[in-house]
C-alpha cells in the first residue's frame, strides 16, 4: 500500500517507516530534516508540516500516519493544526484505507507541560471527527497514545539515574517502550485492523494510572 508518514528523519516515526517497508509498502515521509532511510521504496520530501502553501503533491495515499510532533515548540500549531491540515489534505479521499494519529498518555491524564497536554487531548477530539468521516470510505481512523518511549528527544531523562528511578516509580510494568513496539501497533491499527475507530489506543506500561510527571529542570 501506498504509504504517508510525518516525522520520518528519527525515533517513532523512523521505526515505523522502517518497519511498512520491511513489510513491502510504498513509504513517502514528510519531515523538516533530511532523510535517514536508505531505500528503493522510499521516497522523502523536506518540508515542515505547517508549510501549507509547499506541501507537496501526493495521490492516492492508501495510510496516512500522523507522526511529526514536537515539545515545548508551539506545540498546538505542530501537533494539532498542522495534523488536521495534513489530515484534511492526504487523508480525507477516496482511495484511504486508515488514519493514525501519533498522540499521547498525557492527552488522558493532564500531567505534562500545559500547551502539550492541550496539543494533544485535541488530537484525541478530532481523531473521532475524522473517524465519523473517512468512514464514508470505509475507512479508520485513530489514535496510538503512548506514554514513555526511548527515544533521543527523552535522553535527558533516561540517562539521569536519578530522574529515571523516580519515573520507574510511576509506570508500572517498570520500562518505556522502543520505538520498534511503538511502530508494531501502527502497523495493526492501520493495516491488520479494519473495525475499530475512533478510538484512542493508550499504550503506557500503566503510566497513567499513575501519573506524577516527572522532568529535568
Amino acid at each position: 500500500m501506498k504509504v504517508l508518514i510525518t516525522g520520518t528523519s528519527q525515533g517513532i516515526g523512523k521505526a515505523i517507516a522502517e518497519l511498512f517497508l520491511e513489510k513491502g509498502h510504498e513509504v513517502i515521509g514528510i519531515d523538516r530534516h533530511d532523510k535517514s532511510i536508505e531505500n528503493t521504496s522510499y521516497s522523502h520530501f523536506v518540508c515542515d508540516v505547517r508549510d501549507y502553501e509547499n506541501l507537496p503533491e501526493i495521490e492516492d495515499v492508501e495510510i496516512l500516519i500522523n507522526n511529526a510532533g514536537t515539545q515545548n515548540e508551539d506545540d498546538i500549531d505542530i501537533n494539532l493544526k498542522a495534523l488536521i491540515h495534513i489530515s484534511e489534505k492526504y487523508g480525507y479521499q477516496e482511495k484511504i484505507k486508515s488514519v493514525l494519529n501519533i498522540g499521547s498518555a498525557s492527552a488522558h491524564t493532564g500531567s505534562e507541560f500545559p500547551e502539550y497536554c492541550a496539543s494533544k487531548g485535541g488530537v484525541v477530539a478530532y481523531t473521532k471527527n475524522l473517524a465519523l468521516r473517512v468512514a464514508t470510505f470505509g475507512a479508520t481512523c485513530n489514535s496510538l497514545d503512548p506514554g514513555g518511549v526511548l527515544t533521543p528527544l527523552n535522553d535527558c531523562v533516561v540517562n539521569d539515574p536519578e530522574l529515571w528511578a523516580q519515573i520507574m516509580d510511576e509506570t508500572p510494568l517498570k520500562k518505556w517502550a522502543t520505538v520498534g513496539e511503538i511502530a508494531e501497533w501502527a502497523y495493526f491499527l492501520t493495516v491488520t485492523n479494519t473495525f475499530c475507530t475512533g478510538q484512542s489506543i493508550v499504550v503506557d506500561g500503566g503510566e497513567s494510572i499513575k501519573h506524577n510527571f516527572i522532568w529535568k529542570n
